[in-house]
C-alpha cells in the first residue's frame, strides 16, 4: 500500500518546483515539464520516492534507533516541531549548531549542562545564588533549551537525517555524509540531490507540502516503533514460559505421592494380615 498518492501530492502543491533559471541540472531526472518558467516535478516519481525513504525509516524504527529531523526554516518549523514530538524522534529547528554530529561529546556536554542547572533548581541550590548569578544561570537555560532541548534524549549519534531544504541546511548534510549517516531529504529543483541517499522530489517552501511528506514518515516510523513494542511483548512472553517450563515438577509429584502413601500403606497392611 502506497504512503501517499498523485492527488493527495497534487493538491498539497508537492508539484511545484523554482523557476527555471534557477534549477538545479541533477535534478533533472525528477523534473516532468517546464510551465510558465517554473519546473514541475514529476509526482509520479515523488510518490516512489516518498514509498521507499518511509520503508528505510519504518526499518530504522523498528531496530530501536534515533531519526534527526532538521528544518530551521520559518515555514517549517513549527510543522516538524508538532509532528516529530509526536514520535518522539530528536529535531532541530532553530539553528544548527556546529559540530552537533561531528563533536557530538561537546554538544552533549551542553546537554548536561541544561540537567545539571534543572537538579539546581529541583534540589533548592538555585535558591542560594544571588539575583545577578540566577539571572545569568537562567539565560544560560533557556539558550540550552532553544538550540538543544530537542536533542536532549539523543544519547548517540542518530541512525539517520530527514532534512528539509538541503541547501539551507548545508552544514548538516555535510556533517552527516562524513559519519556515513544516511541522509533523508525533500529536495527541490534547485538543490543538488547528489550527497543525499533517499531524495524526494518535493517543493520544500510550501507548508501543505511539508506536512505532506511528513505526515508519511511520521505514519511509517510511528509502524516502526509499533511493530518493536509487539515484538519485545512477545519476547517476554516467550521469555516467561520457557522460565515456567524449565522448573521442575517436583512439588507436584510430591504431593501426588502424598496422597497416594496412605492407600499403599493399607494395601500393605490388609496383605500383612
Amino acid at each position: 500500500m502506497a504512503r501517499t498518492n498523485f492527488d493527495q501530492l497534487l493538491e498539497a502543491g508537492v508539484h511545484f518546483g523554482h523557476l527555471k533559471r534557477k534549477w538545479n541540472p541533477k535534478m533533472a531526472p525528477y523534473i516532468f515539464m517546464e510551465k510558465n518558467g517554473i519546473h514541475i516535478l514529476d509526482l509520479h516519481k515523488t510518490v516512489a520516492k516518498v514509498d521507499e525513504a518511509a520503508a528505510a525509516l519504518k526499518q530504522i524504527a523498528k531496530s530501536g534507533r534515533k531519526v534527526l529531523f532538521v528544518a530551521t526554516k520559518k515555514q517549517a518549523k513549527e510543522i516538524v516541531a508538532e509532528k516529530i514530538s509526536g514520535i518522539n524522534m530528536p529535531y532541530v529547528t532553530e539553528r544548527w549548531a556546529g559540530g552537533m554530529l561531528t563533536n557530538f561529546p561537546t554538544i552533549r556536554k551542553a546537554v548536561k549542562k541544561m540537567a545539571t542547572i534543572d537538579k539546581m533548581t529541583a534540589d533548592g541550590t538555585y535558591d542560594n545564588f544571588g539575583k545577578r548569578e540566577k539571572l545569568q544561570i537562567a539565560r544560560q537555560r533557556a539558550k540550552l533549551e532553544k538550540n538543544l532541548g530537542s536533542i536532549a534524549d539523543l544519547t548517540r549519534l542518530p541512525a539517520a537525517l530527514f532534512v528539509i531544504d538541503v541547501q539551507k541546511e548545508a552544514n548538516a548534510v555535510h556533517e552527516a555524509n562524513r559519519l556515513n549517516i544516511p541522509v533523508f531529504a525533500m529536495v527541490d529543483t534547485c538543490c543538488d540531490p547528489t550527497n543525499i541517499d533517499y531524495v524526494i522530489p518535493a517543493n520544500d517552501d510550501a507548508a501543505k507540502s511539508i506536512s505532506v511528506i511528513l505526515d508519511a514518515m511520521c505514519e511509517a516510523i510511528k509502524e516502526g516503533l509499533e511493530e518493536r513494542r509487539l515484538e519485545k511483548e512477545k519476547e517476554e512472553k516467550e521469555s516467561v514460559a520457557e522460565e515456567k517450563g524449565a522448573k521442575p515438577r517436583t512439588k507436584k509429584v510430591s504431593k501426588v505421592a502424598e496422597a497416594e502413601a496412605p492407600a499403599k500403606e493399607e494395601a500393605a497392611e490388609e496383605s500383612a494380615e
